[in-house]
C-alpha cells in the first residue's frame, strides 16, 4: 500500500470494528438471540460498496452468513479462505466498565463484546479487502472471505451449514486463516513471540443424567439422583487428566524453552506457566484433556426429591486422544450416569511449515523486527473444524501486537473485552503484506 492507502485502511479498521460491536449478535445457543442478519447485511454493504458481489446465506431466520470471492492475479492457483464469525457470547452491561455494545474508545482501546472474539479480525479483513479493491490491487490468488454465523454455539447454522449445503463457495480453496492466532507475547525488548494456531482440541459438550427414586424430602432416600450426580460431577471437576504432549505442543515448548533460556518439563509446568501471564490460560489446557462442569439441573420444589438430575460438561480432548478421554471420563462418572453429546467435533493438528507459514513469518517480521512466529495449540475450537471436512488446512492468524500488560486470553468471553487501536492498525498492515506474500 502507499502511505495514503495505508492511512485510509488503518483509520477505517477502527470504525469498522466499532460498527460491528454496536450490532448485537449475542448467541445464547438456543436461537433466542438477535441473530447475525444485521451484521451479515452490514458486511455485505461494505463489500458491495467497493465492487464485490457478496452473497448472504440464511440457514434459518436471522442466522445469516456473508461470503464473497476476490479474483486473484492467477485464478489457476489454489485459493485462500479468510473466515471469521460475527456472533458473540452474551454480555451483562452491569458488569462492564463501558457498555459492551457501545464500541467506545477509551485508554487507547476499542471496548465491547467481540473486540477480540472476533469482530477485530472481521474489521481488519474488511479494511484490507476494501482498500485493495479501491486501489485495484489484486491478491496473487483468489481469496474467499466468509463472515459466519453461530461459531459460538458450534457453527451448526454457519460454517457447518455452508460446508454441507454450499460447498461450491469454497471451490479450489486449500488453505485458510482465522481467529485466535498471530497475537504477540512479549518475552523482552528484543523478542516477541507471535503464536500461530496450528492445532486445536476436539470437543464433547455433553449432558449427564442420573435417574433415582422420587420421594418426600423429609424421608430417608438412599437413591437420590442429585446426590449420585453431584458426586460424579465433583469427581470429574477435580480430576487432573495425564499430560500428553502432541507435536504442536512439543514445538511450542521447544520455542518457549529457547526464548526463556530454561529447559521445560511438561510434567512440571506450574513455574513456567506463571511466567506466561495471561496466555497461561491458553497454554496450560493444551497439555492434557479437560472436562469442566458448567451446568446443573434438578428438582422443582424444596420438599420433593426429584426422580432425575442432569448436568452439563464441557469436555475437550487433545488430537489423537479422544478414545482415551472418553474412557477416562466414563470411569470417573461410574455406571449410574448416562452421558450424551450435545455437540461434538474433532480435534485438528497441522504442521508448522509451507509457503503460507513463511508468508505469516515474513509479514510479521516486516512490521515488528523482534517478531518470532511459533506454533501453538488452541484449547478451544473454531470454524476451522468444519472447513477441514473440505480438505482445507487451517491456521489461526489474526495478527495483533499487544502491550505486555494486557490479559489477552482473559478478554475471550470475559468482562471488559477490548482491543488496542494500534493493535488493529498493526493487524491491517500485517494482513496486507500477508496477502501479497501468500
Amino acid at each position: 500500500m502507499s502511505e495514503q492507502d495505508l492511512g485510509t485502511a488503518e483509520q477505517e479498521v477502527v470504525e469498522l470494528c466499532r460498527d460491528l460491536i454496536r450490532i448485537d449478535t449475542s448467541n445464547y445457543g438456543d436461537d433466542s438471540g438477535p441473530g447475525e442478519r444485521k451484521a451479515a447485511e452490514y458486511v455485505a454493504e461494505q463489500l458491495a460498496e467497493v465492487g464485490l458481489e457478496p452473497k448472504i446465506f440464511e440457514s434459518r431466520p436471522g442466522r445469516a452468513s456473508t461470503v464473497a470471492r476476490i479474483e486473484g492475479e492467477d485464478p489457476s492457483r489454489p485459493a485462500l479462505l479468510i473466515h471469521g464469525h460475527t456472533d458473540v457470547v452474551p454480555a451483562n452491561a452491569a458488569d462492564w466498565t463501558h457498555d459492551p455494545f457501545s464500541g467506545e474508545i477509551a485508554d487507547g482501546c476499542v471496548w465491547g463484546r467481540g473486540a477480540v472474539d472476533m469482530k477485530d479480525m472481521d474489521a481488519m479483513t474488511l479494511a484490507v479487502i476494501r482498500e485493495r479493491m479501491r486501489s485495484g490491487r489484486k491478491p496473487p490468488r483468489d481469496v474467499v472471505v466468509a463472515f459466519l454465523a453461530d461459531e459460538e454455539a458450534g457453527g451448526t447454522h454457519g460454517a457447518r451449514y455452508l460446508v454441507d449445503h454450499h460447498r461450491d463457495l469454497f471451490e479450489g480453496v486449500t488453505e485458510a486463516i482465522s481467529e485466535v492466532g498471530g497475537f504477540s507475547f512479549t518475552v523482552n525488548e528484543n523478542l516477541r513471540l507471535y503464536l500461530i494456531e496450528t492445532a486445536q482440541k476436539g470437543m464433547h459438550w455433553m449432558r449427564l443424567t442420573v435417574d433415582g427414586t422420587a420421594g418426600h424430602g423429609s424421608m430417608t432416600n438412599t437413591d437420590n439422583a442429585i446426590t449420585e450426580l453431584c458426586e460424579a460431577v465433583a469427581r470429574v471437576g477435580r480430576h487432573t487428566f495425564p499430560v500428553r504432549v502432541t507435536p504442536t505442543v512439543r514445538s511450542f515448548l521447544d520455542e518457549l524453552s529457547d526464548a526463556l533460556g530454561v529447559e521445560l518439563d511438561p510434567e512440571n509446568m506450574d513455574e513456567t506457566l506463571a511466567r506466561l501471564g495471561g496466555i497461561a490460560k491458553l497454554i496450560g489446557a493444551t497439555l492434557r484433556n479437560t472436562a469442566s462442569p458448567t451446568q446443573l439441573g434438578a428438582g422443582y420444589k424444596v420438599n420433593v426429591i426429584p426422580g432425575q438430575a442432569t448436568a452439563h460438561i464441557d469436555g475437550r480432548f487433545l488430537p489423537g486422544h479422544e478414545t482415551e478421554f472418553l474412557a477416562d471420563l466414563d470411569q470417573l462418572l461410574g455406571p449410574r450416569v448416562r452421558r450424551e453429546d450435545v455437540h461434538a467435533d474433532k480435534a485438528l493438528e497441522t504442521s508448522f511449515d509451507g509457503d503460507l507459514v513463511a508468508a505469516m513469518q515474513s509479514s510479521l517480521l516486516a512490521e515488528d523486527p523482534v517478531a518470532r512466529a511459533v506454533p501453538y495449540m488452541l484449547s478451544g475450537g473454531t470454524d476451522a473444524k468444519s472447513f477441514d471436512d473440505l480438505g482445507i488446512r487451517g491456521f489461526g492468524f489474526a495478527p495483533l501486537k499487544l502491550p505486555p500488560e494486557l490479559d489477552f486470553a482473559g478478554m475471550f468471553h470475559g468482562v471488559d473485552e477490548r482491543v488496542p487501536v494500534d493493535g488493529l492498525q498493526f493487524g491491517v498492515r500485517v494482513l496486507d503484506r500477508f496477502l501479497d506474500a501468500s
